[in-house]
């Protein structure tokens, strides 16, 4: 079994626009104030439905707050099968930081 990736931001950035899919798993209220233009809300509520529709196969790169928690969701993204998982170091705080102008508000993208 594969194990997922910690990543900078910089790296989740260059995944980004290569294509890959950007989860958030940060609450849903402040993923709607903001987040990573592009990224998918995932909660325990929608994840099965996002497991079932994914590729297993496509790079994924998990997001949280602060990049704790996104370890954890990107260790059980690879325990249901997905082979190419990053969890990204700093969470979106980081990234806001980094990259301001790549981020959106609202709940769907």
């Amino acid at each position: 079994m594969s194990e997922f990736k910690r990543i900078a931001p910089e790296q989740a950035h260059a995944l980004r626009a290569q294509g890959a899919v950007v989860v958030d798993i940060r609450d849903p209220q402040t993923y709607a104030l903001n987040h990573i233009a592009g990224s998918t809300h995932l909660d325990n509520h929608s994840v099965s439905e996002f497991i079932r529709n994914a590729d297993l196969d496509a790079p994924t790169v998990v997001v949280c707050y602060h990049g704790n928690s996104s370890q954890s969701a990107a260790a059980y993204l690879i325990s249901q099968g997905f082979s190419d998982v990053y969890s990204m170091d700093g969470g979106f705080e980081l990234w806001r930081t980094t990259y301001p102008s790549e981020t959106a508000q609202g709940t769907h993208e």
